[in-house]
């Protein structure tokens, strides 16, 4: 009976799904990162096209799907100066726009899968749509598996799959063109694999592959390996196996770092102090003033306009009410501050906490935290 129960739910999940990937396919939010995935995909297909016609079949497609899009918009308060007139100048001036596709080439994975999409036969802008949609439905199929074999009660999990379905975040980075589902997807499959599968080389491949489509999550995965060599025993995981692993995770950071072209500071004087028409042939100099200004007046209102300060509350309740602060019962706390310690030194890198890049590290604690509740076992428990 149950698992004919579980079967119905979960051909009800898969037919909610559908639904959800259609309703999200004809409402797609047309934010300005998509001209540059389409001019990378472009560029990738068509390498011997110049840049000028790149440039033309980029802005033509998406005039006709959003006409008006690169306008100015001078009655939006800048963040960094010139971007009120920044995405106008892109769409006229074929030389920036080439120069700001490197800003965008360094989620490798997702350009790739961007680019198979491409090559099925799907239209440039529709393919950028098809992996965050995609992914949306494989992220909750995969809390469902997940909620279902941790509560052992797959009606509950159905509901709370369903609940986390309509969760602001996870909507909003389905009608964005970005990588933010794709690499939630893959950092939950790479613990979905090494939770319950109990297969380390995948969950390895997984991870490699999350951060080659979002680089910033090797600093979680590096933390998270302090607390798998801390619980290597436990685990069954040999300290050259960990090593080797490590070292996997590591190059596929660095392999993006090294093709990149455009520095941090770069970067950051781009997106939140003065925009860089030119951040590879004439960059300005980093103002490091700006920078710690910067910091200091954001810090405060980014995390308080995010959900992690609610869902600190709840992970002070829960964890402390489970685990009295011994040193066998240390691991909850351990993953949890690492996991708000990433989320620091990433804003510290790159200071805004919008909520569509930040649903990886939302889901990890919302499921940790179920977890937790649901059992009084440390979060290496053998589940398989």
């Amino acid at each position: 009976m149950p698992k004919k129960t579980n079967l119905i739910l979960k051909v009800l999940l898969s037919v909610y799904l559908c639904f959800m990937s259609y309703y999200l396919y004809t409402h797609q939010y047309y934010n300005v990162d998509i001209e540059a995935y389409i001019g990378l995909l472009y560029k990738a297909e068509y390498p011997e096209m110049k840049i000028e016609e790149i440039h033309k079949k980029v802005f033509a497609e998406l005039d006709e799907k959003r006409p008006g899009m690169f306008e100015s918009d001078l009655s939006h308060e800048e963040t960094a100066k010139g971007e009120n007139t920044y995405y106008k100048i892109i769409s006229e001036n074929p030389k920036v726009f080439e120069e700001e596709l490197q800003l965008f080439s360094v989620k490798p994975f997702y350009n790739f899968v961007n680019l198979l999409f491409f090559k099925a036969g799907f239209a440039a802008s529709t393919s950028t749509f098809l992996i965050s949609i995609l992914s949306y439905a494989l992220i909750l199929y995969f809390i469902f598996l997940f909620l279902s074999k941790i509560l052992k009660n797959h009606q509950l999990a159905f509901l709370l799959t369903i609940l986390l379905s309509l969760f602001k975040p996870l909507l909003e980075s389905s009608r964005h063109a970005s990588p933010d589902s794709l690499s939630c997807l893959l950092l939950l499959l790479s613990f979905y694999v090494f939770i319950i599968k109990r297969n380390f080389l995948i969950a390895t491949v997984f991870a490699m592959l999350c951060i080659l489509t979002r680089p910033e999550y090797f600093i979680f995965y590096a933390f998270f390996y302090i607390l798998i060599f801390i619980q290597r025993k436990k685990l069954e995981i040999k300290n050259h196996e960990l090593a080797v692993s490590f070292v996997y995770l590591f190059l596929s950071f660095a392999v993006v770092q090294y093709f990149n072209q455009i520095s941090w500071s770069t970067l950051f004087m781009n997106q939140f102090t003065k925009v860089q028409l030119y951040p590879i042939s004439n960059p300005d100099s980093f103002n490091f003033q700006d920078y710690l200004y910067f910091i200091t007046s954001k810090i405060l209102f980014e995390f308080n306009s995010s959900y992690f300060l609610l869902l600190l509350v709840f992970i002070v309740i829960i964890v402390y009410n489970k685990f009295s602060f011994q040193k066998k019962n240390y691991v909850p706390y351990l993953f949890f501050g690492f996991i708000y310690f990433s989320i620091f030194l990433r804003f510290l890198i790159f200071p805004t906490m919008v909520n569509r890049m930040m649903i990886g590290y939302y889901l990890i604690i919302i499921l940790g935290l179920i977890y937790i509740q649901s059992s009084k076992e440390d979060l290496f428990k053998i589940l398989s």
